[in-house]
């Protein structure tokens, strides 16, 4: 065998040691578990913000957008995310991919009050049972602001590194949404503290139940973006 061979038998190695870990599994479990459940108690919502979304503009009620999902060592997944769409649908027609904005003028009525309840992430839990992402987790980037990212911030990338994308995470519970690259900055030292939490089943449920309890304080109090 070349080095070459040996090289990529031992990055899959990694891979399967992380996808078969303990900590891993129970994780996935959790999630689908406690996804399939949130899906159908809220599913009475989804009709009344599909109604309010299209009274308000026209256009789809649900958004899909390309994201980076997990990072192993041999490869890293892209998925499309998918949310009730809070935004008029040209949002991004002349500006391209930009980061959203406080009294951001692309956001509709509609979709402010989604985005302040973090309703309209409620689609995510599609992308959940599907294995796309984890319900807690590192927030997954848009593959155009990945790159840019990556070259400016050290140890970006590792964020995903063997973990899940989720809907929500340390970083979430405690700022917020992005608004500009020093936000991404400071959320890389939660989410790299979030990937410590998982060396073990215990503390990876103890901190996963922590995050779950502080983002439904967000959505009570109407704290997000």
């Amino acid at each position: 065998m070349n080095t070459y061979q040996s090289n990529i038998s031992s990055l899959q190695a990694r891979e399967d040691k992380i996808r078969n870990s303990a900590t891993f599994r129970i994780k996935r479990l959790a999630d689908i578990v406690f996804a399939s459940l949130a899906l159908a108690c809220s599913l009475p919502l989804w009709p009344l913000i599909a109604l309010a979304i299209k009274l308000e503009s026209s256009g789809p009620v649900f958004f899909k957008q390309m994201r980076i999902g997990l990072c192993m060592p041999t490869k890293t997944l892209l998925f499309n995310m998918i949310k009730f769409r809070t935004m008029a649908v040209d949002a991004e027609t002349k500006s391209g991919a930009v980061w959203a904005k406080k009294n951001d003028a692309r956001v509709t009525r509609v979709g402010k009050f989604l985005r302040k309840t973090r309703l309209d992430e409620l689609p995510q839990l599609i992308n959940v049972i599907k294995g796309d992402m984890s319900l807690i987790g590192p927030r997954p980037e848009r593959p155009g602001f990945y790159i840019k990212l990556e070259r400016k911030i050290p140890f970006f990338c590792e964020r995903t590194y063997g973990v899940m994308p989720g809907i929500t995470g340390l970083a979430q519970v405690n700022q917020g949404y992005d608004t500009c690259i020093d936000d991404v900055r400071n959320k890389l030292s939660y989410d790299l503290s979030y990937s410590l939490c998982l060396n073990s089943p215990a503390n990876m449920l103890k901190a996963d139940f922590s995050i779950a309890w502080k983002t439904v304080v967000v959505m009570i109090c109407g704290r997000g973006q």
